[in-house]
């Protein structure tokens, strides 16, 4: 069942302010949450994550009705990628080293920017590119 595209870019932007503030800081354990939310949007889809809680309970009801709707992998997929990002940024801020931590939350930043503010979804464009390739693999 297709979803709200709305969803997933709300969800891209409370990421950025929460990886934002996470590489501003350096707060492991804000990163930590931020991981968790990646992991269960990756594991049970992004209406399943907190972000998609918060949309669909808080937002969504004050919205019109959805117009643009998505199919539900590539956003999913696209939390995998980030739950990727995030867990090597929180090696680095607990175990090491510092550029790590660094450089990986913001390059979950950045990707989770450019789905909040211009709509553009890069582990949805890894997902449907991987699947392009798979199919004429196969």
């Amino acid at each position: 069942m297709d979803i709200d595209m709305r969803g997933p870019r709300f969800g891209a932007a409370v990421t950025t302010v929460v990886l934002a503030v996470a590489l501003v800081t350096g707060s492991a354990w804000l990163l930590a949450w931020q991981t968790l939310a990646f992991a269960l949007g990756a594991a049970g889809g992004v209406s399943r994550s907190p972000y998609g809680w918060l949309f669909r309970t808080a937002v969504r009801p004050r919205l019109g009705p959805p117009t643009e709707f998505e199919a539900p992998e590539p956003p999913r997929f696209a939390q995998a990628v980030g739950l990727v990002f995030a867990g090597l940024g929180l090696v680095g801020y607990t175990l090491g080293p510092d550029w790590l931590g660094l450089a990986a939350t913001g390059a979950a930043l950045a990707a989770a920017f450019l789905n909040a503010t211009f709509g553009y979804c890069l582990g949805c464009e890894m997902y449907l590119l991987l699947r392009r390739l798979t199919v004429r693999a196969g």
